[in-house]
C-alpha cells in the first residue's frame, strides 16, 4: 500500500520556522516528483513548492526565500523547512508524490499566530 505521512507541523509565532517531514513507502521514490501543496480555509489547494527526481526545485512566488524542500532518496523523504513564517502561511499542508499515480498524504496542519 502507498502511504504518505505528514509531520511537523504546530503553532508558531510570526517569525518563527518549521520543517515539516513527509515519509513515503510503497513507492519507487527516486522516480517521484514530490511537492508540498497548501490550503487554507476558503481557498483552493495551491502548489507552493516542487522537487524532482533530479533534484530540481520550484516554489510558488509567495514562498521564495523562506521555503526550501528538499528530499532524501535514502530515506524516501521528503522536507519542507520553512522559516520566517507569516501568518498568512497558516493551512493544511500536503505532501504530494507523482510519476506513473499521484498519491497525497493527508495533511499537517501550520499555525502561524502572534
Amino acid at each position: 500500500q502507498v502511504q504518505l505521512v505528514e509531520s511537523g507541523g504546530g503553532l508558531v509565532q510570526p517569525g518563527g520556522s518549521l520543517r515539516l517531514s513527509c515519509a513515503a513507502s510503497g513507492i519507487m521514490f527516486r522516480m517521484y516528483t514530490m511537492a508540498w501543496y497548501r490550503q487554507a480555509p476558503g481557498n483552493q489547494r495551491e502548489l507552493v513548492a516542487i522537487i524532482y527526481s533530479s533534484g530540481s526545485r520550484n516554489y510558488a512566488d509567495s514562498v521564495k526565500g523562506r521555503f526550501t524542500i528538499s528530499r532524501d532518496n535514502a530515506k524516501n523523504t521528503v522536507y519542507l523547512q520553512i522559516n520566517s513564517l507569516k501568518p498568512e502561511d497558516t493551512a493544511v499542508y500536503y505532501c504530494n508524490a507523482m510519476w506513473t499515480k499521484t498519491y497525497w498524504g493527508q495533511g499537517t496542519q501550520v499555525t502561524v499566530s502572534s
